[in-house]
């Protein structure tokens, strides 16, 4: 049967499955959410963008991609569900239209010794196999490759029950693995340095030790080596018999009396292994934080030279090439020899190697190699190697969402990285990013911009649309989106230089550099040009130097911008002062928390599989202290009511009047200098976005004493708005006498610098020279570089 067709016939009606075109959020409040209501189109590039703190993650990962990835956990029956992370519902109203979600966050990498690029993305678990099946000569399985599988082997007697009868049967066995068994695969051995324990010229009644805390009075440290009868305290320590040294040194636990109490007694290296090393050195208080990076030296293993693989693993070889090898060849490097390779039976397993390996060349990441320690990669690069195993992946209509995926890159990298995103979005799925940076903004379908400021002031949807309309929206984001920095007309004059001469860390190729002092340099390049070997590893980390990189800070729900910043020291003082009591009263975590929720404010309920509830305690009212130390006052004000306040609002507070307080007003004016003003000082930092905890961290290293700032890409996570703040707080520091030396790529900061040393003119072994060094006015009309190329472009030059 024929159908009439002509310009009359009525179109297809859409099949009902295709209607459902549209991520619907009604009614979000989670953290600083005003109840707001979007819609979000699926297969579309959709971008979020906002002042840092206005609420973009708290709906994209803290809304969107949580409810997807718990309804997923639900699928799982009750008994899988035990083993996963419980998960509460979103504070949202209507979620609908939901696609699963694929978080490419910017978390660093765990920094385990043992982790390395190359299995964290399953190219070493490739690499293994490979020289298992084809390696010369056959050393074993695949683990007899991996530097995390010992080599073990057993034999015993065995008792089994057969039939009745008790038979005793003797059995052995043995694991073949790759760990070198010197440095346990770490490929670095640490030793102690002896001479930063003690003066051996003098005996210990002299005082010999040198080691912090160890005073000559001390029972527990100085006394106990002193009378334990194991060495002579009158002598100097470098008169010492052999058994002597042995026994001081190195001598196993044992009891000893001294003064009439029972005591410990052990070799002072383990003693210090026990009582320093074992501590997390960013929990250390600064004195003793310097002691140990004085006392204790890593140095390669000498035994497997930093392969962190034993002799056996590193002698069987494919054409010449051991993993060892492999591994230490930048990945560009290595993707060429992989595709050269012909071997018969192992054809898929080389195509799929080959295809991962391209992946980091497509992504910009060729110059790393596979044995880079995950623990050392920036945010940006962590992130793109996550996004490896995304790009090949055959999954459609997926959500996948990226939190500032340009992070670390130069503007050479960016437009790499948005046609990836585009390559993601063209294969059918729904891509969330959540950006700041205009050339990523512009590449959008959608837009979403949440502001209007940040905090309490934020949370709203200020507009929705185009990128077009974005321009002529009047909002924050629409206002700055085509600023352009001006290049300086006057640049500062050096006060002297800091030279680097012969640096050769990492990619670098024996440079010789002077960084100018008393202005404002900036160090630009390709990601992986050598800026950051550069600067950490050349200029000497002395008493003048304060140092301010990219590792996140850390903080439980607990930790809020007083505790971090070491603000409610002054002011729990200033509370005690006043009411003539303890200053332990006045923290929540100590002698004045409240005894329902143990200072908490909510009572949190575990629920098995199921999530947990946190409930506000009824006791104290979510205020966290007992009643009886919320009738002490400090100007009118309880302590609850202090941590409640905003920075701007304590600054005043603090500054004059009864509660005056210099010492809390210095902190809360170095909050304010970088934007902060609008923090509540009790606000928990697990609510904070990345760029307030980036700007906390900054405060909080500006009170350190030292004439030279390090800054490593302290743009991070800023919008274009808060850039101009924080270069007019760059500006500060140099008009203070201060030298600042900035790692960056946005080339706002490029634009004002006073000085600039680009780096390259590629990555890995491409980079590593110094290709440009003057004023950015200079760099504009040199446009030699690709650093010059995009800095003219950005100025309109």
């Amino acid at each position: 049967m024929s159908t009439p067709t002509g310009t009359g016939a009525p179109a297809p009606a859409q099949h009902e499955a295709d209607s459902h075109d549209l991520i619907r959020v009604y009614g979000a409040r989670v953290n600083n959410l005003k109840d707001i209501s979007v819609e979000i189109p699926k297969r579309r590039l959709t971008v979020f963008t906002g002042v840092s703190g206005s609420g973009k993650s708290s709906l994209v990962f803290g809304t969107i991609a949580a409810e997807s990835q718990r309804l997923i956990n639900e699928t799982y029956s009750t008994f899988v569900q035990g083993f996963m992370p419980t998960m509460a519902r979103p504070e949202v109203d209507v979620l609908d239209g939901l696609t699963t979600a694929i978080l490419v966050d910017q978390e660093r990498m765990g920094a385990d010794p043992r982790s390395t690029v190359g299995t964290a993305t399953d190219a070493n678990a490739m690499l293994r196999i490979l020289f298992s099946r084809a390696g010369h000569p056959h050393i074993g399985s695949p683990q007899a490759f991996s530097f995390n599988v010992a080599s073990i082997s057993g034999a015993g007697a065995v008792t089994l029950e057969r039939g009745g009868k008790t038979t005793k049967e003797r059995r052995s066995f043995s694991v073949t693995g790759g760990m070198c068994p010197r440095c346990e695969g770490r490929g670095t051995v640490n030793d102690i340095d002896l001479s930063q324990l003690y003066d051996d010229s003098k005996s210990l009644s002299e005082g010999a030790f040198t080691i912090p805390g160890w005073k000559s009075d001390s029972l527990w440290t100085v006394k106990v080596y002193a009378q334990s009868g194991f060495v002579d305290p009158d002598k100097p320590i470098r008169e010492y018999t052999k058994k002597e040294m042995q026994d001081f040194l190195h001598h196993d636990p044992v009891k000893v009396k001294v003064e009439g109490v029972n005591l410990t007694y052990e070799g002072l290296i383990p003693k210090i292994r026990k009582s320093f090393l074992s501590k997390d050195r960013e929990g250390m208080q600064p004195h003793i934080r310097a002691f140990v990076d004085r006392a204790v030296t890593f140095t390669t293993c000498p035994d497997c030279d930093g392969t962190r693989l034993s002799e056996s693993a590193r002698s069987s070889k494919i054409e010449g090439v051991s993993i060892a090898d492999a591994c230490a060849m930048q990945i560009s490097d290595l993707a060429a020899w992989v595709r050269v390779l012909d071997v018969p039976g192992v054809a898929p397993l080389l195509a799929k190697l080959g295809h991962t390996l391209d992946s980091f060349v497509e992504i910009g990441l060729g110059y790393l190699s596979l044995d880079r320690p995950a623990g050392t990669l920036s945010g940006g690069e962590a992130q793109r190697v996550k996004m490896i195993r995304h790009l090949g992946s055959s999954l459609t209509d997926v959500t996948y969402v990226f939190d500032e995926p340009t992070i670390g890159l130069h503007p050479h990298d960016i437009q790499r990285m948005n046609n990836l995103l585009l390559r993601l979005r063209d294969k059918g799925n729904t891509v969330l990013v959540v950006e700041h940076k205009p050339e990523t903004i512009a590449i959008a379908d959608h837009v979403v911009d949440l502001g209007p400021r940040a905090g309490t002031e934020g949370g709203t949807v200020c507009f929705e649309g185009s990128v077009e309309g974005l321009r002529t929206s009047g909002t924050l984001t629409g206002h700055h989106l085509d600023d352009r920095a001006e290049l300086k007309e006057k640049v500062r004059t050096r006060t002297g230089a800091l030279e680097i001469r012969g640096a050769t860390a990492h990619n670098l190729r024996d440079v010789d550099v002077d960084i100018p002092l008393g202005v404002l340099t900036v160090i630009t390049g390709v990601a992986g040009s050598g800026k950051s070997s550069l600067v950490h590893g050349s200029i000497p980390a002395g008493e003048d130097v304060v140092a301010i990189d990219q590792t996140a800070i850390r903080g439980s729900r607990r930790s809020n911008p007083a505790t971090y910043t070491k603000l409610l020291d002054p002011i729990r003082k200033a509370f005690a002062k006043a009411n003539g009591v303890k200053p332990a009263l006045f923290s929540a975590n100590s002698e004045g928390a409240c005894p329902n929720c143990n200072g908490a404010g909510v009572i949190y309920t575990d629920l098995g599989i199921m999530a947990g509830t946190a409930t506000t305690c009824e006791e104290c009212e979510g205020k966290r202290f007992q009643a009886s130390v919320l009738e002490h006052r400090l100007g009118g004000r309880d302590i609850s009511e202090v941590l409640a306040m905003s920075v701007a609002e304590a600054e005043e507070f603090f500054g004059a009047g009864e509660a005056r307080t210099p010492a809390a007003h210095a902190i809360l004016r170095r909050l304010d200098d970088v934007g902060l003003g609008y923090l509540r000082l009790g606000q928990p930092l697990t609510t904070l976005s990345g760029g307030e905890r980036q700007r906390l961290k900054l405060a909080t290293h500006m009170a350190e004493k030292g004439g030279v700032y390090v800054l490593d890409e302290p743009t991070t996570g800023l919008h274009l708005a808060d850039v101009e703040h924080l270069l007019a707080l760059l500006d500060r520091l140099v008009d203070s006498g201060k030298s600042v030396i900035v790692i960056e790529h946005h080339q706002a900061v490029m634009a004002h610098a006073d000085w600039i040393i680009d780096l390259g003119p590629g990555a890995g072994h491409d980079g590593g020279r110094v290709v440009f060094e003057g004023t950015p006015a200079d760099l504009v009309a040199d446009r030699t570089t690709l650093t010059g190329e995009h800095l003219a472009e950005y100025v309109g030059a």
